[in-house]
This record gives C-alpha cells, sequence and structure tokens, in this order.
C-alpha cells in the first residue's frame, strides 16, 4: 500500500461558467481541512463525525466570510476513488467561485494538486492498474462514440485481464522449468521442449492479434489521417464544407483558389477523421502555388486514407493521372464528383484507370450527396465493416504496443531457442524478459519516472 503523507486539492471540473464545479480533496487530512472551511446551515455539523459516502448541505466560509453556498460528499479510504479519505464539494461553476473555494481550501492545510495526481494515488495505492490509469484519459478524450466504448471497455479492465492471463501462462511456464531444474529427480523435462513450443506459439499469436488491434485504437482514439486530392476545381474544397457541414475552405471558380493545406477534425457516422485540404495538384509557374502542390504531395505520404476527388463533369488529364499513381496501394476511395451536372465520366471508366483497386463513390459536394456510402465505405477500409469492441481488446495506447511488441520478441527468442536445441536454461531467461515486458502495460514492472511521465500527461483535476 503506498501512503501519501500530504493532502492535495484541485479543482476536477473545467473552469468555465456552469452550473456546478467541483473541488476535489485527497489525502490523510482532507476531512479535517474540509471541516476547516465548511459550515452546516445550523453551524453544529462536523464532517469528521459523518459516516462515509454521504453528502451534507452548507457553505464554505473562510473565517467570517461566506464563500459560497455548497453540497460536500465525503468519502473515507479505502472506498474512493484514490483509495485515500477525498471530500468532494459541490459549488457553483463560476470560475471565480470554483477559484475562491479553491484558495479557501489550500489556504487550510492541503496543496495544489499535480496533473493527474488524483489517478496516479489511485494507481499507487492499488485501486486501479496502469492500463486503467491510461484508459482514465482515454475517456476524457475520447472524440466519438466508438472511441469512447473501446476507453470504457479498458476502465473496466479488458485490457487489466488480457494481461493478467498472458503473464499467468507464461510465469506457469517459467515455473515448471525452474523447478524442474531445481529438483531433476522428481521434475523431468523429456519431452517439455515440444510443450513449450505449443504452448508460445499459442502466446504468439495472442500477442500479435493485440499488436495488431493497436492500428484500429489508434484510429479511434486520434482519427483518420485524411487528405483530399485532386487537380484544381475537382471539387476538393467543397468536399471540405460538405463534411465539415460550414463554409470554412474558400471556393470560387477560379483554379489554383487553394494555395496552402487546411485541416479539420470532423465526426463522420461516429469516425472521426482529421482532414486536409490541399493546393490542386498541376504543373504550374506560380511560385506560391508549386510550394502548396509540395505540402500537399507531403502531407498525402504521411496519411492514413487519401481522397480522390475526380472531376465527374470533365474528362481525366495528365493531372489526374499523376494523382492516381501517387496513390500506389495505398489506403483511398475515390469520389466522382458533381454528380448535380451531366458526367460524362462513369465510375467503371475511373476504376479502370487504377485498375480497379480502389472503391468508387458518386457524390455531389455541392448538393451533399454520397455522404452515407463515404460512411460505410470507411468502416469497410479500416474496420472490416464492424465498430464495435464491447467483447474484444483493443489496443489504443503506444507504449501498451511497444510493451507487447518487446515480449513478443522474448516469445520468439523462446521458439528459436527450442529449434536451436539450447538448455532450458534459455527457454527460462526470455519468458521471464515476456513477463516483465507485459507487467510494463498493466504497471507491475515499471520505475517511477515512467509513471510520472505518463501521469504528468493528465488534465489538471483528475
Amino acid at each position: 500500500m503506498y501512503i501519501e503523507q500530504d493532502t492535495i486539492a484541485a479543482i476536477s471540473t473545467a473552469v468555465s461558467q456552469s452550473g456546478i464545479g467541483i473541488v476535489r480533496i485527497s489525502g490523510p487530512e482532507a476531512v479535517e481541512i474540509a471541516d476547516r472551511v465548511y459550515r452546516s446551515k445550523g453551524g453544529a455539523k462536523k464532517l469528521c463525525e459523518q459516516p462515509t459516502h454521504t453528502i451534507h448541505y452548507g457553505f464554505v466560509v473562510d473565517g467570517d466570510e461566506t464563500i459560497d453556498e455548497v453540497l460536500v460528499m465525503l468519502m473515507r479510504a479505502p472506498r474512493s476513488f484514490t483509495a485515500e479519505d477525498t471530500v468532494e464539494i459541490n459549488c457553483h461553476g463560476g470560475p471565480c467561485a470554483m477559484r475562491r473555494v479553491l484558495d479557501a481550501v489550500l489556504k487550510h492545510g492541503a496543496r495544489p494538486a499535480g496533473p493527474g495526481e488524483f489517478t496516479k494515488r489511485a494507481f499507487l495505492n492499488g485501486r486501479i492498474d496502469l492500463s486503467r490509469a491510461e484508459a482514465v484519459m482515454d475517456v476524457i478524450q475520447a472524440q466519438n462514440e466508438y472511441a469512447l466504448q473501446c476507453s470504457v471497455s479498458q476502465l473496466q479492465g479488458s485490457v487489466y485481464e488480457a494481461i493478467k492471463g498472458l503473464r499467468g501462462r507464461i510465469l506457469y511456464q517459467t515455473a515448471f522449468i525452474e523447478s524442474a531444474l531445481d529438483d531433476p529427480e522428481h521434475i523431468s523435462l523429456d519431452g517439455y521442449a515440444g510443450q513449450l513450443k505449443e504452448e508460445a506459439e499459442a502466446l504468439h499469436g495472442d500477442l500479435q492479434r493485440l499488436i495488431a488491434s493497436a492500428d484500429n485504437g489508434r484510429l479511434l482514439r486520434e482519427g483518420i489521417r485524411t487528405v483530399i486530392l485532386g487537380r484544381p476545381n475537382a471539387g476538393k474544397s467543397s468536399l471540405l464544407n460538405a463534411l465539415v457541414g460550414e463554409e470554412r475552405a474558400i471556393v470560387t471558380e477560379i483554379a489554383g483558389t487553394t494555395r496552402d493545406v487546411l485541416e479539420e477534425t470532423i465526426n463522420l457516422g461516429g469516425i472521426t477523421l482529421k482532414v486536409i485540404d490541399t493546393a490542386g495538384i498541376r504543373s504550374t509557374e506560380d511560385v506560391v502555388e508549386q510550394i502548396g502542390v509540395a505540402r500537399a504531395l507531403q502531407k498525402a505520404k504521411e496519411a492514413d486514407l487519401l481522397l480522390y476527388v475526380a472531376d465527374g463533369s470533365s474528362l481525366p488529364d495528365e493531372n489526374d493521372r499523376r494523382i492516381l499513381g501517387l496513390l500506389g496501394g495505398r489506403r483511398a476511395i475515390l469520389l466522382l464528383n458533381k454528380s448535380d451536372l451531366d458526367l460524362v465520366v462513369t465510375p467503371e471508366q475511373l476504376r479502370e484507370l487504377t485498375g480497379n483497386q480502389y472503391p468508387v463513390i458518386t457524390v455531389s459536394a455541392k448538393e451533399h450527396t454520397g455522404m452515407d456510402q463515404l460512411v460505410d465505405t470507411l468502416k469497410e477500409l479500416f474496420y472490416q465493416g464492424e465498430l464495435s469492441f464491447n467483447d474484444e481488446v483493443c489496443i489504443t495506447n503506444a507504449r501498451q504496443k511497444a510493451a507487447l511488441i518487446s515480449a513478443d520478441e522474448s516469445i520468439r527468442r523462446v521458439l528459436e531457442s527450442i529449434v536451436l536445441g539450447l538448455p532450458e536454461d534459455f527457454y527460462s531467461i526470455d519468458l521471464m524478459g515476456a513477463y516483465e515486458a507485459l507487467g510494463e502495460i498493466t504497471g507491475e514492472a515499471v520505475g517511477e519516472d515512467l509513471v510520472n511521465e505518463i501521469f504528468g500527461r493528465f488534465c489538471m483535476g483528475k
């Protein structure tokens, strides 16, 4: 059990005008400090005399001055988020009121909490593991419903249970080897290499599935980096405006209107897209436009998805062919735009230009048609048509992915040692390497510096 000797406090809600604001206090003197600033309606009630998990009406005061009318929630250790005595003061949500309440609490014995320090204490006190702690911030930062579902699943322990199961299997094999080496007369290793090979292959497969889930996890958490490409006047900026739902990009009949990249984060059918509108790609003598084209090409290299916008009212030219050549087997969707006009290009003709490698959708950026089909196609490209993560583990954290890769490398070395016929000591060393790497995910094998780095990225008050 980790025990902090000091008591911390912070505003745990957004510092803005709202109906309710919460000032949270946690630590061994949380109740005593709250008592110093709390006055009940009759003036006789003391929080230190009240049972846990109760709410009390009254006022926050600083000496003879009444600061605000409040409700105070009392939660005694270990039945709180931090596993410490915790008091939450529900005051009015104005920035001034919240700061005055916090100032009073700090004046009477608490110190300001650092970023993520409440969650850090929950982790260090054994209330939650590190994967659940990181899921707390993922829930806060979730940009769409599916990212939220995935984060809540992690918060409920989906990653922890998966890692716990893997570590248990690895530990069993390690213990068997060590026991056999210590007591060869009673525990035989004859034929064990074959059994271990079968289990190591199964562990490798499970680790690979978790590692593969990280690609979907990153897209859920951060959004799909999407670059709109096309020749000038194909309707790229109109498409961006249609996706955003407002006039964000300037649209004119003049070719080359867009000179630089324009970025927007949008939610399309529950999928988060980080959309980048780029300059129309063409050969030009205009120096500024050349820079815009170069930036468009660079953004295309970094994208998860390319949306190629073709002008369906005119035949493809050399600029179109150049852009199609950039797709190069990448994830891409071809949008045959301007379906509100008389099309001179068919979807079949557009497919033939790319060897039928990419889906083609007929759209009208002007009329906002074809967007539902675009959502369905995105789900097929990135999520195999499914966006439900309730029954499966999805890794959304780069640190966790790195630890999984490290564990998998250790398991691969075990398999190599078996093939080479090396002594069992080698198996044990690499099995423990995998065990320790997985422990970094749940926090059972991490140092203080890493813990501080992880929680330092949290928001204040959480």
